[in-house]
């Protein structure tokens, strides 16, 4: 079995977000943030959002230090390069960036902060946990006795990664 957060071979899977009471988006920091958590479920997908955050941030700094408008775009690129290619290729979903540009940008900052702290790994393991629990208390029986979930009966989107 490969290590935790390496890439394995086989289908790609997307998770996609949970549907809040007004449709298709959410509507809070606070709800957008466990569906961002479970998106990076992996330690080395968190890794290289630390990595490709830091490298962003110290290009904003020799911006600011400088005025030398190359570490913009520089600076973008070393931010979502990592961070891109750790969803396709380790995580194996999509960034959240593409759906919720600012929310996923200020859980980027959130979760590097967690990270510089040492709290991300728990906070991980507290919203999986709640995740599962509340998976199972969602389960009703249906009137013919099968059991069915809140997440069957959500819309699902295709995966744009699937061939």
């Amino acid at each position: 079995m490969p290590p935790e957060g390496a890439a394995t071979a086989g289908p790609t899977r997307y998770n996609p977000p949970p549907m809040s009471n007004q449709g298709d988006r959410f509507r809070t920091f606070e709800e957008f943030w466990p569906y961002y958590v479970k998106e990076h479920s992996k330690p080395l997908t968190r890794y290289f959002h630390f990595v490709g955050t830091g490298m962003a941030l110290g290009c904003l700094a020799t911006f600011a230090l400088t005025r030398k408008a190359r570490f913009i775009p520089v600076g973008l690129v070393a931010g979502y390069g990592p961070a891109w290619f750790s969803h396709f290729f380790i995580e194996k979903n999509r960034p959240a960036t593409f759906t919720y540009p600012l929310w996923s940008l200020q859980a980027d900052f959130k979760m590097f902060e967690m990270m510089l702290t040492g709290r991300m790994d728990a906070e991980v393991e507290r919203v999986l946990r709640e995740s599962e629990a509340a998976k199972k208390s969602a389960e009703t029986p249906s009137p013919n006795g099968d059991s069915t979930t809140a997440e069957s009966s959500e819309r699902k989107t295709p995966n744009p990664l699937a061939n």
